[in-house]
């Protein structure tokens, strides 16, 4: 989106009034990929979960899930118009174990032979279970070309970190798999389909957002040799689907691990990584909000309110001290402390 204006942009917890907006980019997100469902009384329940999470001042059990919302309040929308979503679910796998699959390599051997091989497997597991998911990714394809997903996403980061007494030290994101053109999954076909009995599309009807212990109890315990899958399958492990190209990208650039996990629908790529080696957290400074405009030079950041129920990120140009006049959407008070992070990767 060419003149985009950056500092127009401004994520905040969502809220009920919201639910007209996030039902149009629920029905606009693709089939099968996201984890917001587009049907109103689910969505409403979500919301209504999210703004609980954010509200609630009692200790957290780590049921909690948040979603937060991009609102584009630039002079082509005066009144604000949500562009984009994104979540946190406190910890994966809270009413039940979350499954994925481990990539593993074995190596056989015969020496009587002299032949060695280094096979790779896959091993159903529940290694991230209690760790903290990024879910629920959605911008309006105008704006991915822009630093909106970097706001989008990284924002959530600096959130985890400002209350990071609710939330894991392992971060993890699942990310979507090949599909074709009807939406059907080659990994699948070849693995979950021959237990599950239900094609690709059926399946992601039937779990509808559910601990997908549902589809793992009925999975083979044993390792899969990926060899004996079929050559479609094997080219789709661990490959992305174009849709996720962005949300993907920014988390590479954020030092997530994307060989280990790989999802047990699709075989998308799960990542993870310890938050404290996460660039936008090992990069994050805090302020006090000087008064009136600063001088020097500036570059563009990750500006941060920390408050939980009133928290709020938007993208400025800052110098070495923040002054109230660079972030003028978040109408900070002098004195009140902001966090921020580098934008761009050379600048970190």
């Amino acid at each position: 989106m060419n003149g985009l204006d950056l500092q127009g942009l401004l994520l905040r917890p969502v809220a009920l009034t919201d639910l007209p907006d996030m039902l149009r980019m629920a029905a606009a997100s693709a089939d099968g990929i996201s984890s917001l469902p587009n049907d109103e009384a689910k969505l409403r329940a979500r919301i209504e979960a999210s703004v609980q999470a954010f509200s609630s001042p009692d200790d957290a059990s780590g049921e909690e899930t948040y979603l937060f919302v991009l609102e584009d309040r630039a002079v082509n929308h005066p009144s604000g118009r949500l562009v984009g979503c994104a979540g946190i679910a406190a910890s994966a796998g809270f009413f039940d174990r979350f499954y994925s699959y481990r990539n593993e390599f074995v190596v056989h051997a015969s020496a009587t032979l002299g032949v060695s091989q280094r096979m790779h497997t896959l091993h159903l597991c529940h290694d991230l279970t209690g760790a903290t998911l990024l879910t629920s990714f959605f911008l309006e394809p105008g704006y991915e070309p822009t630093a909106a997903a970097q706001l989008l996403s990284r924002a959530r980061l600096l959130f985890i970190q400002a209350h990071a007494q609710r939330f894991s030290d392992r971060i993890a994101a699942e990310n979507p798999g090949v599909t074709d053109a009807l939406g059907q999954s080659p990994f699948w076909d070849a693995v979950g389909r021959q237990f599950f009995g239900m094609d690709y599309p059926q399946a992601e009807a039937v779990i509808g957002g559910r601990s997908k212990a549902l589809i793992a109890d009925l999975m083979p315990p044993s390792p899969i040799p990926v060899v004996l899958l079929p050559a479609a399958a094997q080219l789709a492990l661990g490959q992305l689907h174009p849709v996720g190209e962005v949300p993907f990208s920014v988390l590479m650039d954020e030092g997530f691990d994307a060989d280990t996990y790989v999802d047990i629908f699709d075989g998308g790529p799960t990542v993870e990584a310890p938050l404290a080696s996460l660039r936008s957290v090992r990069h994050h400074r805090q302020h006090t909000v000087r008064p009136g405009a600063g001088s020097g030079p500036r570059r563009w950041h990750l500006v941060v309110r920390p408050g939980r129920e009133h928290f709020a990120a938007v993208l400025a140009e800052i110098g070495e001290n923040l002054h109230a006049d660079e972030v003028p959407a978040l109408q900070p008070r002098a004195g009140e402390t902001l966090l921020s992070t580098p934008l761009w990767p050379e600048e970190s």
